[in-house]
């Protein structure tokens, strides 16, 4: 196999995607130990692959999506360019990384034919290597598909867990500052209520309850966790329960996230990015997935656990005004408070979870 010494990887994904490409980045470790990693990401996502066990450098590209900046691409086109990779992988199919890869005059440019749907795309053509996906990308986890593309280039049969940034001693410090903040309980809980989308955002009222019963079986404490744009729902959440529920939403970096989370008994979370560090830390965590499927986004984890409702329309691609069974959707309010519940407690009540460094 041909060795490669200076690597970029394309990663300009969402956050939970950045956490779950680092999978395949842990394989490009072990089929080059000697070469240099660099990660291109989104600036929200810099500091997941800051301080990574699997990655040497970072190089951050702030961009609007929709918005044609040719200076900023040709900017950031030379810099790359100046750094002297001799490989490229991209685990996004989209123009932007490809046409960056490409202008920079990277030798080998890899990457795959699909990714995120099926769709043929041209975009390929600025590949010199592309990576055929055999499997079906709804049936397999995510993480899986882009440890593929690795696989597919180097020709390694191994299999690798996301690798999060190490947690430093500052995000230790602002995690125990935070909850220092709850009440004394023998226990606390963390929540995320809210999705990046209003189908993946299960029903306020039902975090209630849910909350109202983890109260009255658990001597808990109870926050919400989430970015800064989360807050204001998050109060709303807050507000209608029946206990003091803090809102931390936008007080974390995303190392003290992490650390956060590391601290805490239980994670109730909807499928966000979150979820995906959560994952990592190894807190016993319950995902309760709407349109989105869990077979494809379920967290890696040995304490994580999943609710999905299997609805026969799910997964889905619906923006909210077009599900059908608005303005209950089916695949969130067929997931019960109760079901939450007997999860929750099986996780609360377990004597021996496994607590496991992310990494293999």
């Amino acid at each position: 196999m041909k060795q490669y010494q200076n690597i970029l990887v394309n990663a300009l994904v969402n956050l939970g995607d950045v956490v779950l490409t680092t999978s395949a980045v842990a394989l490009l470790r072990q089929a080059y130990p000697g070469a240099k990693i660099t990660m291109l990401v989104k600036p929200v996502c810099r500091e997941a692959v800051e301080n990574n066990p699997v990655v040497d450098q970072v190089l951050v590209f702030g961009y609007q999506a929709k918005k044609k900046s040719l200076k900023d691409m040709l900017i950031m086109a030379e810099r790359i360019r100046q750094c002297h990779f001799d490989l490229s992988i991209s685990f996004d199919r989209k123009l932007r990384p490809a046409l960056l890869a490409w202008l920079a005059r990277i030798p080998v440019r890899v990457g795959p034919d699909r990714v995120f749907d099926d769709k043929a795309s041209r975009v390929t053509w600025l590949y010199t290597d592309v990576i055929h996906i055999t499997h079906d990308l709804e049936t397999t986890l995510q993480a899986e598909t882009y440890q593929s593309i690795v696989r597919g280039f180097t020709g390694l049969k191994l299999h690798a867990r996301p690798v999060f940034a190490r947690i430093s001693q500052e995000a230790e410090l602002s995690a125990a500052a935070l909850l220092s903040q709850l009440p004394q309980h023998k226990k606390n809980i963390a929540l995320c209520v809210k999705g990046t989308f209003a189908l993946k955002t299960w029903p306020k009222e039902y975090f209630v309850e849910l909350v109202d019963r983890l109260s009255a079986a658990y001597d808990a404490a109870f926050f919400i966790v989430g970015g800064p744009a989360d807050r204001a729902y998050a109060s709303e959440v807050s507000s209608a329960m029946h206990v003091p529920v803090a809102n931390f939403c936008g007080e974390t970096s995303l190392t003290s996230l992490a650390a956060l989370l590391g601290k805490s008994d239980l994670l109730v979370t909807v499928d966000t990015g979150g979820a995906h560090i959560a994952a990592a830390t190894g807190v016993p965590m319950l995902t309760i997935y709407g349109c989105t499927s869990p077979e494809r986004w379920h967290p890696i984890s040995s304490n994580a656990r999943v609710l999905t409702s299997h609805e026969p329309c799910c997964p889905c691609k619906c923006r909210e005004h077009e599900c059908p069974s608005q303005p209950r959707p089916d695949c969130l309010y067929h997931i019960t408070p109760t079901q939450a519940f007997d999860v929750c407690r099986e996780l609360l009540d377990a004597e021996h979870l496994v607590y496991e460094q992310a990494e293999e």
